[in-house]
């Protein structure tokens, strides 16, 4: 029998799935969008329904390859950093779902401050922990039993019961890798520590599959489920070697941009930060802009058009900070920080040719931050996420970089996990 490997990405804008066979190579992948919610009122149980629906469609894919959903025998997922929500015993949510970029919190910030470190990753107004005591104040009936980052949630589902997290999910909501333990102050914020899920190394086997589960898709038994990752640490497993120096920029909805290091380089204030990842660091950060302002002005199509107009050997004189909204959290880790898109010419081409050029300035800002903190600059640049089909911006990019982003042979987040879940199999 073949083994498969199934990666579950819980991407902004959908679910990806993709099944690897046993050397590596991709055998299927498919895609369904998320169900449509309120930004401020999202329900996490649609976040199942997408799943299910995703490996039913996963489940047909394959068998047109002449495959079987019953020859997985692995399954990881990767979710947004930092999304969570509140479920009881049973995986309701009692919570609506807080996401990534969510802010605000700012009297939860001013508790945090009271009792964090100078320097901490959970200080500020959209941190992780802020949205956590916004949660749970939001369980007026105390009913909370799981805090679960959404990863976790899917996991959950998948193993039939809640309380794991991982290593890289659980860094930005306090948790400390090196030393593996959450910080001994959270409960002074006020936070019911029962609810903190237990971190597991990323890609580590937990648990057979739910029996339940695995009788409505087909999938065997013996289905081992592994703790996940967040989504840019698989878009980095996709694209990359796991060699000191190799960089991606996953330019998907966001901004995200990842440098593989011997050591750990953490500097919360500018949103830098090192998640552990067997025995190296993966340094980086996530910045708000990207693809989901150029797809607040352009369809697909006026994006592609208007890209091939473009020189990109010359300089855009615009100085544009897209965000579709104020807040910055990295290279600038700021709530406030505010977009900056003026003036705008009447010339969308050129309009275009600054919000790739000042997005590129971005990403180079990003990895300056990290080689003054004492990283190193990226020795191989691979990009992951839709931004990597335009030609012309990674032309764009290599000039603003002074490096040439790399081709990667694979750069979805679903193929990343499940590279991800591989790998650490192949270290039992």
């Amino acid at each position: 029998m073949t083994e498969l490997s199934l990666g579950i990405d819980i991407g902004t804008s959908g679910i990806r799935t993709a099944v690897l066979d046993a050397s590596g190579d991709l055998v299927s992948s498919v895609r369904v969008q998320h169900e449509p919610q309120p930004p401020e009122r999202i329900n996490a149980a649609a976040w199942w329904r997408s799943v299910q629906g995703c490996i039913h469609k996963q489940s047909e894919a394959l068998g047109e390859v002449g495959q079987s959903i019953g020859n997985v025998t692995r399954i990881g997922v990767d979710g947004t950093s930092g999304t969570m929500v509140l479920t009881d015993v049973a995986l309701n949510p009692v919570t609506r779902a807080l996401m990534y970029n969510s802010s605000g919190f700012d009297g939860e910030a001013e508790t945090i401050a009271r009792h964090a470190p100078d320097t901490h990753i959970t200080k500020g107004s959209n941190s992780a922990l802020a949205r956590a005591l916004r949660l749970q104040s939001e369980d007026t009936e105390n009913e909370a039993v799981h805090l679960l980052h959404q990863a976790d949630y899917i996991t959950a589902h998948l193993l039939g019961y809640g309380g794991i997290s991982d290593h890289n999910n659980a860094l930005k909501t306090g948790f400390d890798p090196a030393v593996e333990t959450w910080p001994d102050w959270f409960s002074a914020t006020g936070l019911r520590t029962q609810l903190l899920p237990k971190p597991m190394p990323a890609g580590v086997a937990i648990d057979q599959i739910s029996s339940h589960v695995a009788d409505k898709f087909g999938f065997a038994k013996t289905v081992t489920i592994h703790a996940g990752t967040t989504d840019s640490i698989a878009a980095f497993m996709a694209a990359a070697p796991l060699e000191v120096g190799a960089a991606v920029t996953s330019l998907g909805t966001t901004l995200a941009v990842k440098i593989l290091s011997k050591t750990r380089i953490d500097d919360p204030e500018a949103g830098l930060y090192s998640h552990r990842l067997g025995n190296y660091w993966l340094a980086g950060g996530a910045s708000n802009t990207g693809g989901g302002v150029l797809a607040s002005y352009f369809t697909t199509d006026e994006l592609a058009q208007l890209s091939k107009r473009i020189d990109p050997g010359i300089e855009s004189q615009l100085d544009y900070y897209p965000l579709l909204k104020p807040g910055e959290r990295f290279p600038i880790n700021d709530p406030d920080f505010q977009p900056r898109m003026d003036p705008r010419p009447s010339d969308d081409t050129a309009f275009l040719h600054g919000l790739l050029e000042s997005i590129a300035r971005i990403e180079a800002k990003c990895y300056d931050v990290i080689t003054e903190r004492g990283g190193t600059f990226p020795k191989q640049l691979f990009t992951a996420g839709g931004g990597a089909e335009n030609d012309v911006w990674t032309a764009i990019r290599a000039r603003v970089l002074g490096i040439s982003p790399g081709g990667a042979r694979y750069s979805e987040a679903s193929i990343g996990i499940a590279r991800l879940i591989q790998a650490q199999s192949a270290t039992v």
